[in-house]
């Protein structure tokens, strides 16, 4: 269960004078500085410049994710600067445009700082290889006598700047592949920025209002717009509109049947005004009658049924893992634990409604939004506009959030085609009903897990099958690998099934629900398969551990024995270590929040680990769960979330801290608050007043611990979100052995398993 992994080539490694300053970065000459790995049919990496120095020492960091709160560039920035011995207060990021010759552009996965690090590393590190011979030229002196501090070359007690360096120009070197190999890249030790605390390079644009989101985008002469959105996502159809009442509105400028050859949007109208206020006003008055697909009437029902049929179709779907002996196991069990385990829809919501600002200038389509997969949307903005790639191009803003929703760009679609038709800027601006009801949600879910044991409680084998609409097969179907069964899978969606726990002989089934892709959308978020398949395990973990009559703590560590498969890599990847550094956060987090004491009645702590998303950038992470239950009502209090997190090493410690806080409190809300209801082919929860996330006063205490490590750094946005759920789920049975197997968590389920 890979995906793709981009590969430096490090064919050659430049640095060029020029009349302003100096460039750094992979060139390929013809061919790819990166390339992604194990999946054809994607864009590759094409030369580029990471970074520059200008005359004055200002060095500017070209960052191509997303910055949507977790402060990836100053991660990155990080990264180039310390390795370069740059002077942070001299670092600059700029978050660059859809230029091709940045090739694959995407943030998600938590996969930034992980790809960045070892590339970004050997960029800085020849730049100031190259800067400390240039230094020494002008010093007079050997280049072994002289180091780099805080953008100067030193000897002794003399020094020269980078800027100076720079200005003097000649600055110019080539860096072959085994050169760059050699480089000498600092160790951990020697680091001065990454792992201690810098101030995070956003900050103050974000605090002083200067940043630009997509909402600030504006362009002379734009109309605004808002859209009509049809009863379902795909197959309606307009049949008539009706403008009599919305002629009525002040600054109403008419309105748009959309024509998608791309059929991103079918059966949209835009509402055209000449403010935001005009447009929102005439699209409620404006009248549409639609036709609708045959998936008008779907509901949570439906789905739920097309899984169970699904499941039990034993050909269905991929098989992603698929052990020897499954069923021999089964069939030679002392016991079997069998399971479902389910999820309804959760949506993005993010703070910042979805917007996109669309106009051509000379000859070019600009696109003015935030962003998170540039390369997912561009085929497809080309094919609804009728153009090539390389005459549309997606500027780059601030993104009040993200989640995964933004790895979606299909809000573009309608603002470019309602600016081609109507030959103006078009700024096309979603309420918060249209922005729910256009969402990517993550889709329902529905799981069997069997487990069998054999003498003495051993597990002999385990069986996971899961069922959900899949984001990947609908819209990036070549990030879509094999199966065992050579179906293809979405990773995406089932990735967490292959846990690190050793059970003997294991399959893990993917089953695409077409009712659900046909239905909606299904979208990443935050976490997006573990967030159900994580769920699924470690509460299957947690009723093999009592039916067993032991420790869930121990029952786990034992199964965490690094063996086989699990024992991880001992090449210096992320996975070295493998099962052991698992089995040590969850000790760790065990111990901090005081498992096996004594608690008052009704309260109990539960127990969840995972390693994250993928196997070959595993984060290792555990939570235990304190809760209490109020045996009338089915309420559940979170009093308290320890989460302990083995991440390699912690780049930027306050954005790390960050990541696992949120991710934790969206893990509560995920289990507690979150969750839609899907009928008549939409969601119906469409604003705050019915989806009720977290709020304030519901927020627990914290205790989040990093491992000390040396490791090559993981990610860490959405780990701690898989484990919360399980965690409380374990930690209800644990307070008063009321079993749920369904996310969320409703107070009305708690009393119906107290009663089972």
């Amino acid at each position: 269960m890979t995906r793709p992994t981009p590969v430096a080539s490090r064919r050659q490694f430049l640095i060029a004078a020029s009349a302003v300053g100096a460039t750094f970065g992979f060139a390929a000459a013809g061919e790819a500085a990166i390339v992604l790995g194990s999946y054809s049919g994607a864009p590759a990496f094409e030369p580029t410049i990471w970074y520059s120095i200008d005359r004055s020492g200002l060095v500017t960091v070209n960052v191509i994710r997303a910055e949507m709160g977790q402060h990836v560039g100053t991660a990155i920035a990080r990264i180039v600067a310390d390795e370069l011995e740059a002077d942070w207060d001299k670092v600059r990021i700029v978050h660059v445009d859809s230029d091709p010759k940045w090739g694959l552009m995407v943030t998600g996965g938590s996969w930034s700082v992980w790809q960045s690090y070892a590339l970004m590393s050997q960029a800085g590190a020849a730049g100031r290889v190259a800067l400390i011979a240039a230094g020494a030229k002008l010093l007079g002196v050997d280049p072994k006598a002289c180091m780099a501090r805080k953008g100067a070359v030193i000897s002794g007690k003399r020094s020269v700047s980078y800027g100076d360096i720079i200005a003097k120009g000649g600055l110019k070197t080539t860096f072959t592949e085994a050169e760059l190999k050699a480089l000498p890249i600092k160790s951990v030790s020697e680091r001065r920025m990454i792992g201690r605390d810098v101030q995070a390079r956003d900050i103050p644009q974000k605090t002083d209002g200067s940043g630009k989101y997509g909402l600030d985008a504006t362009a002379p002469g734009m109309v605004y717009a808002r859209p009509k959105i049809p009863p379902t996502r795909n197959e309606s159809k307009v049949v008539s509109v009706d403008e009599t009442a919305a002629k009525a509105v002040p600054g109403y400028q008419g309105h748009l049947v959309l024509d998608d050859p791309s059929n991103t949007v079918p059966g949209w109208v835009v509402v055209l005004g000449d403010s935001f206020f005009a447009a929102n006003r005439a699209a409620r008055a404006l009248k549409v009658e639609w036709t609708s697909g045959p998936t008008a009437k779907v509901s949570d029902a439906d789905l739920r049924a097309r899984a169970d049929e699904l499941i039990a179709d034993p050909k269905a779907g991929s098989t992603v893992l698929n052990d020897p002996g499954v069923d021999a196991a089964f069939a030679a069990a002392k016991s079997t634990l069998s399971a479902t385990y389910t999820t309804d829809a959760a949506l993005h919501f993010q703070m910042e409604p979805l917007n996109a600002l669309a106009f051509e200038r000379n000859g070019v389509f600009e696109i003015h939004t935030g962003n998170q997969w540039q390369s997912l949307i561009l085929p497809t903005l080309a094919k609804a506009l009728g153009r090539t790639e390389d005459k549309i191009v997606l500027k780059t803003y601030l993104l009040g959030g993200g989640f995964g929703r933004r790895l979606n760009g299909d809000y573009a679609v309608p603002a470019a085609l309602a600016s081609k038709a109507l030959g103006k800027p078009v700024k096309l601006v979603f309420t918060r009903e249209d922005d729910t009801a256009f969402d990517s949600f993550r889709s329902p879910s529905v799981q069997l897990v069997k487990m069998a044991f054999g003498e003495g409680g051993q597990v002999s084998a385990m069986d996971h099958s899961a069922a959900a609409g899949w984001p990947t097969e609908v819209m990036a179907p070549f990030f879509m690998p094999k199966g065992t069964n050579d179906v293809p899978y979405d990773p995406f969606a089932i990735s967490g099934a292959n846990h690190w726990y050793s059970v003997g002989a294991h399959r893990v089934r993917a089953i695409s629900n077409d009712l659900a892709n046909r239905a909606f959308r299904p979208g990443w978020l935050r976490s997006v398969g573990p967030g159900w398949t994580n769920w699924a395990v470690e509460s299957a973990m947690d009723e093999a551990a009592h039916k067993l009559g032991v420790s869930p703590l121990a029952f786990r560590l034992k199964l965490l024995d690094a063996a086989g498969r699990n024992s991880g890599s001992a090449d210096g990847s992320s996975a070295v270590g493998g099962a052991r550094r698992q089995a040590a956060v969850l000790a760790r987090a065990a111990k901090l929040a005081g498992y096996g004491g004594k608690l008052p009645a009704d309260t109990g702590i539960g127990l969840a680990t995972t390693f994250g998303q993928e196997r070959d950038m595993p984060t290792w992470t555990a939570c235990a769960a304190r809760v209490h239950v109020d045996r009338k009502t089915g309420a559940v209090k979170v009093e308290k979330l320890t989460v302990v997190t083995d991440a390699g090493i912690i780049v930027h410690p306050d954005g790390a801290l960050a990541q696992v806080e949120g991710a934790s409190l969206w893990g509560l809300s995920l289990a507690l608050h979150e969750g839609a209801t899907f009928k008549d082919g939409q969601i119906q929860e469409t604003n705050l007043g019915r989806y009720t996330p977290l709020r304030m006063k519901d927020v627990p205490d914290l205790e989040i611990e990093f491992v000390k490590s040396d490791q090559p750094p993981v990610g860490l946005g959405e780990p701690a979100t898989t484990v919360v759920g399980p965690a409380i789920g374990n930690a209800i049975f644990a307070a008063v052995g009321a079993r749920v197997r369904h996310l969320p968590i409703r107070p009305q389920a708690v009393l119906e398993a107290l009663k089972a």
